[in-house]
């Protein structure tokens, strides 16, 4: 995603080391969910994302698709059956980058 920010409109924070105490969110909570700050409104999972499409031109059609319900809902269910196996692709990707 980063690459794709070309305009630098998007600000990521690394929740793994960020020890911001301003932060309304619990870490672990953060850690669990994606979440991102859109119009000074906390969003977490597929709306987090939808508000990060929403600042990359070529992702932005998406990003506002996910304004409506519907769309968002959809998202939202895969992005929760994503979160299930994200545990093992995660040990799959660290198994790849150490052979």
């Amino acid at each position: 995603m980063r690459r794709l920010d070309r305009r630098g409109a998007i600000t990521f924070v690394d929740a793994t080391s960020a020890e911001d105490s301003s932060c309304p969110v619990d870490r672990a909570d953060l850690l669990a969910r994606f979440h991102a700050s859109e119009d000074g409104k906390l969003l977490s999972g597929a709306a987090a994302f939808a508000a990060m499409w929403r600042q990359i031109p070529m992702l932005r059609p998406l990003g506002l698709a996910a304004r409506s319900p519907a769309v968002l809902a959809l998202l939202e269910r895969g992005y929760r059956r994503f979160l299930r196996i994200r545990p093992r692709l995660q040990r799959f990707v660290a198994r790849a980058g150490a052979a």
